[in-house]
């Protein structure tokens, strides 16, 4: 026999009508935001790069699983345009918000009890506003967790033959990110809180039996490919000592005394060290929320949360949201203690955490809009300046600026030098190959950390005889040129891009006094190449 709960509310099934409403015209707003800022932010290096993946299909490459070149697709019907490329990541967000209602009101929200309001917070967040709009391996992992939590919650209220499309969503939500498999945990937790007589079935095996299924084609391309990504991103995550990358894209000779990139972990840390970076993660996690922050904390300052919770969710309600909201806090807390983690890793937490807030701020919900609209329109602001560098924004918030700003008037220059060009770093490559998809920019082997394209699958590069003929140019952050076998640097010139104004270029390796304006945002190097022995 299935095991009972006690519930204090049991899910009615539907969504009425007064209720449907509102919650359409929330997702139809956001959406129609998202579709504004697609076609205003420019295009980052890692987007660039992920959408030149989508130009090459596989299962797997050097970074990541799959599952993030597919939300490029758009990028084959026109491939410089960052809207086109960026459908994929609108449609992933509008289906994650979709999934989201849906598994909110399982929960046992109501439009009395808080689900109009979690559907707000689940879009007004930090990582909610940026996705649908920026597309990243947390694009497609947000979507499968929240189906995989969707399917759960049914598997625990004793429909545990969901335990199978539960184990489909992980599998799905591995081809993604890696870190979908903190969804077991948060299972396992929620298995032996409320129904723990599951264990004794095979739906929960089979389930897990599924999701390495789905996996599965991905293992099988790192088994092909010496566990390629898997090791690069377990030595990046964990800052573990997993082998060096020796790529060499397409036989070309590796650069002398450059950067050979060997993960490994970081210098030991005092325990004031250790701490202060455990407070910086956590303190991340909340500013997650923005100006959600002043009435959540009003909420919780007037107290009867727990009185709030227990009134709305049923044990394998609470169950889930509970373990799936500190799962991802402990486990990146913990890892923030031994090494540098990155603050998106852990936002899975929100997910989970949202409508317990929902339940929460109810008494609070004119507040709450007014906060989401600031969320939105701060980064309304943002989205703005990343187009146009218009706002005097202290250096610390210009990191768009320096991951887009010039790239195309960077990429119109290269394509009037008329021979074959490289880069020193996979940012750099990524964006000229999108901004001018013609160069078929690759990346010199052993410069800078390695990458799909040290593979030379992305882009086929010339053999070394013929750039032996020809000569080649390398963009380059180094203020140096590289030691390259068989080559040597007969010209360097530098590149500037200021505000509003057009591309400075300067003969020779100009300090930056020469950029034309007092505060650059951007400066590259650009050597030209010959064979050693040429005249």
């Amino acid at each position: 026999m299935l095991r009972t709960h006690q519930q204090p509310r049991v899910p009615t099934r539907g969504t009425p009508a007064r209720a449907l409403a509102p919650a359409l015209a929330l997702l139809l707003g956001i959406t129609l935001w998202r579709l504004w800022a697609a076609a205003t932010v420019p295009v980052t290096q890692d987007e660039a790069y992920y959408f030149h993946w989508a130009r090459s299909l596989a299962w797997g490459y050097f970074d990541h699983p799959p599952g993030v070149a597919l939300l490029g697709l758009g990028t084959r019907l026109a491939p410089a345009s960052v809207f086109m490329a960026r459908l994929g990541a609108v449609l992933a967000g509008l289906l994650t918000l979709m999934v989201l209602w849906r598994f909110y009101a399982a929960l046992g929200l109501d439009r009395g009890k808080g689900l109009l309001l979690a559907l707000v917070l689940a879009a007004a967040t930090a990582p909610g506003l940026i996705a649908g709009v920026i597309t990243t391996p947390d694009t497609v992992l947000a979507l499968c967790w929240a189906l995989a939590l969707h399917e759960a919650l049914a598997a625990l209220r004793g429909s545990r033959r969901r335990w199978l499309t539960a184990g489909i969503a992980t599998g799905l939500g591995l081809l993604g990110k890696y870190s979908m498999a903190m969804i077991g945990p948060v299972f396992l937790w929620a298995i032996l809180a409320a129904d723990r007589r599951a264990l004794r079935t095979p739906w929960p095996y089979l389930g897990g039996l599924l999701a390495l299924l789905v996996f599965l084609p991905h293992l099988a391309w790192n088994a092909e490919h010496d566990w390629l990504s898997l090791r690069f991103q377990l030595g990046h995550g964990l800052a573990t000592e997993l082998g060096s990358f020796d790529l060499a894209a397409g036989g070309l000779p590796a650069a002398i005394g450059a950067q050979s990139y060997t993960p490994s972990g970081s210098a030991p840390m005092t325990a004031l060290e250790r701490l202060a970076q455990l407070v910086t993660f956590f303190a991340t996690q909340l500013a997650f929320w923005g100006l959600l922050l002043w009435p959540l904390g009003v909420a919780l300052w007037r107290g009867g949360a727990k009185q709030a919770l227990t009134g709305v969710f049923d044990t394998p309600a609470r169950a889930l949201v509970t373990a799936g909201a500190l799962v991802p806090l402990g486990l990146f807390g913990m890892l923030s203690l031994t090494s540098d983690v990155e603050a998106n890793w852990s936002a899975l937490y929100l997910v989970s955490a949202v409508p317990l807030a929902a339940v929460v701020l109810r008494a609070l919900g004119r507040w709450v809009l007014l906060a989401a609209a600031g969320n939105l329109l701060l980064v309304s602001l943002y989205a703005f300046h990343a187009a146009t560098a218009a706002l005097p924004l202290p250096d610390a918030a210009q990191r768009i600026l320096r991951e887009s700003y010039g790239y195309p008037a960077l990429a119109e220059y290269v394509q009037t030098l008329g021979k074959p060009v490289f880069a020193d770093r996979y940012p750099f490559v990524a964006m000229l190959n999108f901004h001018a998809p013609e160069l078929a920019v690759g990346q010199w082997p052993n410069i800078a950390r390695p990458s799909e394209y040290s593979r030379g699958r992305l882009v086929a590069p010339p053999p070394q005889s013929a750039l032996e003929a020809t000569g080649f140019w390398l963009v380059a952050y180094r203020f140096g040129p590289p030691q390259i076998p068989g080559f040597r640097a007969i010209e360097t010139r530098s590149l500037f891009q200021c505000q509003g104004q057009p591309l400075q270029v300067v003969d020779g390796g100009a300090p930056w006094s020469a950029a034309g304006c007092s505060d650059p945002i951007q400066a590259w190097r650009l050597y030209h190449y010959v064979a050693a022995g040429a005249g």
